[in-house]
């Protein structure tokens, strides 16, 4: 079983940074209406992985999208979410001068 979304997104606010308003920079399923403050993390569930054994569930874990979106291209922050364990990058690119890390991450 796989720890809870309030979990990790407490990890996520810790990546951030010390201050208070590093930590309302992480955002879950952001509605469009959002305005957004940058250096950020944007997360959403992805898919789930679910081991079988006798052909019934034993394991269920949860796979989140993570985004770390920043100006800065040679920000700390993607290499502080690409150290978390079952983390993996799976892609870069940059849109309207914004610098976008995409990860994958069982959680």
């Amino acid at each position: 079983m796989g720890q809870s979304r309030l979990q990790l997104q407490t990890l996520l606010e810790q990546l951030m940074g010390e201050e208070p308003e590093d930590k309302l920079r992480v955002y879950f399923q952001p509605p469009a209406t959002v305005q957004m403050v940058y250096p950020c993390i944007v997360y959403a569930r992805d898919r789930a992985d679910t081991k079988f054994a006798g052909n019934l569930p034993y394991r269920h874990t949860k796979r989140y999208q993570i985004t770390v979106i920043d100006r800065d291209p040679d920000s700390p922050i993607p290499d502080k979410v690409a150290a978390l364990p079952t983390c993996v990058h799976d892609q870069a690119f940059v849109t309207d001068n914004l610098n976008h890390d995409v990860f994958s991450l069982y959680f």
